[in-house]
């Protein structure tokens, strides 16, 4: 049985300092958006670059369309929206 390695991003605008630090101090791929309207730009380019997990911040959520549209039905690509923890 051959296991499949889980490549994971984690995706946030650049001016939230709260989400994902655990991450980011781990080493893991957190990526900035410097512009909130790329967001399916950048969403499609990890899937490019095999990420099969993505993480939003639920600020960064609000601004894909394809998180529904695309996503949703694909097997081999997990969207997670992570909870706004101040609410």
């Amino acid at each position: 049985m051959v296991m499949k390695k889980v490549k994971i991003s984690w995706l946030k605008y650049e001016k939230d300092t709260k989400s994902f630090r655990l991450p980011q101090a781990l080493g893991f791929d957190v990526f900035s958006l410097y512009d909130l309207e790329e967001t399916d730009k950048v969403m499609k380019q990890l899937v490019k670059e095999d990420y099969d997990t993505i993480i939003l911040s639920n600020e960064v959520a609000g601004f894909s369309e394809d998180i529904i549209k695309k996503y949703q039905k694909n097997k081999n690509i997990k969207i997670v929206i992570s909870l706004d923890k101040d609410k």
